[in-house]
């Protein structure tokens, strides 16, 4: 008789302390991520007009290059290894920031 009243009185004790406790607030609604990013696809940038703008101010020819076809599938961070120190740390934190601005 002893056990049945122990184990009732602990089953008891957490559904009295939950309900003692303040809801959890509910979590923030995470920042809407960039359309474009230095891992976006060279080509899916220059195919949105805002994009290609930003491609054509900060590195301007790039499009035109005889090249562009063989390297339009990679990232402006991916690219910067067979840049040959053409496309700098400071270029690229240039273009992250006029692409994060596209909505």
């Amino acid at each position: 008789m002893m056990n049945k009243l122990l184990l009732a009185t602990l089953l008891a004790l957490p559904g009295t302390a939950l309900a003692q406790t303040a809801p959890a607030p509910a979590p923030a609604a995470p920042a809407a991520a960039p359309k474009f990013t230095l891992d976006t696809p060279i080509q899916e940038i220059v195919a949105d007009a805002q994009g290609k703008a930003a491609i054509d101010k900060n590195l301007p020819g790039l499009i035109g290059l005889p090249q562009y076809d063989m390297f339009k599938g990679l990232s402006l961070n991916q690219l910067k290894a067979y840049s040959d120190g053409k496309l700098t740390d400071e270029i690229l934190a240039k273009t992250a920031a006029d692409l994060a601005a596209i909505k």
